[in-house]
């Protein structure tokens, strides 16, 4: 199972547009240390999709040696089947174990087919532990409750929890030894009532240390002191495309993080003030997440 608070980690992209591995392997490394028990790394926000197969190798082989090794869950979902089997092939053949993976995009199918194109990943590697990713705004698909559970009860094993975006799954899905991970701050402590195990999500790239507290005050049945806290620094990011907020605030201490791949961009001027406004108006700034 998987346990805690998980950001879904920023890659680092140079100014040529290559991807940064000492820099984004560095960044996933400082938001552990911030209060994250791991990182999901090419998640979406990660730019994943836009990231070359060459990089993400070089990364994962650089990855290898990081300190925090068993805290990552490998992002290898692709659009075709035999690059996703090929990419957890280089990640397994580094004692990766743990993988986020979401179904492929552009085409329409159904629930038997998502089945089918897992158990050709599982078929191949039956060792791995896939969390299911389901974000129906980004592949169109999204994970019914009977889905997840008939992956579970082939593979219960191997399909070991879900990255719930979508949200329809978080309140309604219950199953035995099995990880629930909405993917937003504002769905944490819900989700903990309701039995889930944690979170992954994008801004928890900043609120790593909010989440944390949050997350060990429910267990260590606290006063909610921060939850309130967290759900509007969340809030004021989702005014915005994620990625290009994220990148617009850290690029305030660290320039490189102007730079995302096209066709992504940062935030323009005048949304770059109104969101630091807004964080400000919470006492939240770049100086929050750096002192953490």
């Amino acid at each position: 199972m998987i346990n805690g608070i998980y950001a879904a980690s920023m890659s680092v992209i140079n100014k040529d547009l290559t991807l940064d591995v000492s820099k984004t392997i560095q960044h996933a490394e400082t938001i552990i240390d911030q209060g994250c028990h791991g990182a999901a790394i090419f998640g979406s926000t990660g730019q994943a999709q836009l990231i070359s197969i060459s990089e993400k190798i070089n990364l994962f082989n650089q990855l290898s040696t990081s300190k925090y090794k068993e805290k990552y869950i490998i992002g290898t979902g692709l659009n075709s089947l035999s690059e996703t089997i090929n990419l957890v092939s280089v990640a397994r053949s580094l004692n990766f174990k743990k993988f986020l993976i979401m179904p492929p995009a552009f085409y329409k199918y159904s629930d038997q087919d998502v089945i089918n194109f897992y158990s050709k990943i599982i078929d191949a590697h039956p060792e791995c532990e896939i969390v299911l990713y389901n974000f129906e705004k980004l592949c169109g698909y999204k994970f019914s409750v009977e889905c997840v559970q008939e992956l579970v009860k082939l593979f219960p094993k191997q399909i070991i929890g879900v990255k719930d975006s979508s949200y329809n799954l978080f309140e309604n899905l219950k199953i035995d030894n099995f990880s629930i991970l909405p993917g937003s701050e504002s769905k944490l402590l819900k989700g903990l009532e309701l039995g889930c195990t944690g979170i992954i999500t994008a801004t928890c790239n900043v609120t790593s240390a909010l989440a944390r507290k949050v997350y060990d005050d429910f267990f260590d049945k606290k006063e909610q002191t921060v939850n309130q806290k967290l759900c509007d620094v969340r809030s004021a990011f989702e005014k915005y495309n994620l990625i290009s907020g994220l990148h617009t605030f850290y690029s305030k201490n660290d320039l490189i993080y102007k730079n995302v791949l096209p066709p992504l961009s940062i935030l323009n001027s005048n949304e770059e003030k109104e969101l630091i406004d807004n964080l400000e108006k919470l006492n939240f700034s770049t100086k929050t997440i750096m002192a953490a």
